[in-house]
């Protein structure tokens, strides 16, 4: 697929095809990278993405390491504070 660079204001660009942006899910902001052989365009990261999974983790994690901060039987009798 080929697209012409346009003018656009005092600026340039390109059209980009609709079934094109439909397949690569691409819309709102993007960022653009500079390859060698070209640009690169995807879709933006969102600040903060992702952390809902990381705070689910940190919380699996956590609980598992709380089980095992508890005094064991060895600390209740022998050891001395």
């Amino acid at each position: 697929m080929q697209a012409r660079i346009i003018q656009i204001g005092n600026s340039q660009g390109i059209r980009l095809p609709k079934a094109l942006l439909e397949q690569s899910g691409i819309s709102g902001e993007v960022e653009l990278e500079l390859h060698e052989s070209g640009i690169l365009i995807r879709n933006a990261e969102m600040p903060r993405s992702g952390w809902d999974i990381a705070f689910k983790a940190m919380a699996e994690n956590d609980a598992e390491d709380a089980v095992e901060a508890l005094p064991n039987e060895f600390e209740k009798k022998e050891w001395q504070w």
